[in-house]
């Protein structure tokens, strides 16, 4: 079964020319991936932007445990 981790979104690197998005989170010393190729890129984008600018946590699921690509990401519902 999938885990999500709740994280807070710390900085995003949008280079037009590469292949991914990187995503740095407060939680991680890392960056991450958000591939051009997902499907859901666009709307990945569009969490981590809005919880970035609302100052909130997201919840992001990695391609596994211990990976570096976000294959999805959504709002914080509940608290």
């Amino acid at each position: 079964m999938p885990a999500y981790r709740e994280m807070t979104v710390a900085l995003i690197r949008d280079r037009k020319d590469a292949d991914a998005v990187e995503v740095a989170f407060s939680e991680s010393a890392r960056f991450y991936k958000v591939l051009r190729q997902n499907p859901k890129f666009e709307k990945i984008l569009e969490h981590l932007r809005g919880a970035k600018e609302k100052k909130d946590s997201v919840r992001v699921l990695a391609d596994f445990p211990e990976g570096d690509v976000i294959e999805d990401a959504q709002e914080v519902t509940s608290r």
